[in-house]
């Protein structure tokens, strides 16, 4: 089980976790792919799945084969599952806590080649959980130095709870500012561009970027099946 964490909410998590679940998708592997996230919950909106059920129904004893959605193109394969719901400490809901959400998600290796968790920010138990269980994190920034110093948090946080550090990836970015794997001290396993503003669409021609997955751009697929090769085989 990977998790894709980072320190700041927008650095680009959730759209690598299904970014890299959709390059393990085209190699015919059958992914999993979880948000841990309560409090800012956008996987299920993002793969274009149900919000419910949810991780939270798995822990209550649901197949996690049978809760998981399946997202829309341009990831169609992958298997999803929702948050819970409530608050990440589920104590004013009687709901699940995290650390059950997640133990829940573990069953789903008996049936799926790779489960990859999309973390939520910050240092809280909903954060503190995923990393946890995982059996290794890759952290998720971009190249401004705010991100990087809060994600170099999050690898520290993930190293004390024993959680190796696969690697890290910079989004929205063609280049890594120098110095980032001795920052994260983790490697560099690679960039993600910005989906942008591309020759057609200054030229009038095509739709504008904000309507368009950034997962349907042929740089950002390939930057991902890019990834999953620094990452396998021994994390995926």
């Amino acid at each position: 089980m990977l998790a894709v964490a980072g320190g700041k909410g927008g650095a680009g998590k959730t759209t690598t976790t299904l970014g890299l679940a959709g390059a393990l998708a085209r190699q015919r592997r059958v992914v999993l792919t979880a948000d841990a996230d309560r409090e800012m919950p956008d996987l299920h909106a993002m793969a274009g799945v149900a919000r419910r059920p949810g991780l939270d129904a798995v822990a209550a004893g649901w197949s996690s084969r049978f809760a998981a959605g399946v997202a829309d193109a341009p990831t169609c394969g992958v298997r999803v599952l929702p948050a819970g719901s409530g608050p990440a400490d589920g104590r004013a809901t009687g709901r699940s806590p995290p650390d059950s959400d997640v133990a829940a998600v573990g069953r789903a290796e008996e049936w799926a080649d790779s489960v990859l968790l999309d973390c939520p920010a910050g240092a809280g138990p909903d954060a503190v959980a995923p990393l946890r269980a995982a059996d290794a994190v890759v952290v998720v920034t971009t190249a401004e130095p705010a991100c990087l110093r809060d994600t170099a948090k999050t690898a520290a946080m993930a190293r004390e709870l024993g959680t190796p550090v696969a690697g890290a990836v910079v989004s929205r970015a063609t280049e890594a500012p120098e110095g980032v794997s001795r920052l994260l001290e983790c490697p560099l396993l690679g960039t993600v561009p910005d989906a942008g503003i591309t020759p057609c669409e200054k030229s009038g021609d095509g739709p504008p970027s904000s309507d368009r997955d950034p997962l349907a751009d042929e740089r950002v697929r390939s930057a991902h099946d890019r990834l999953v090769s620094a990452l396998q085989p021994k994390y995926l």
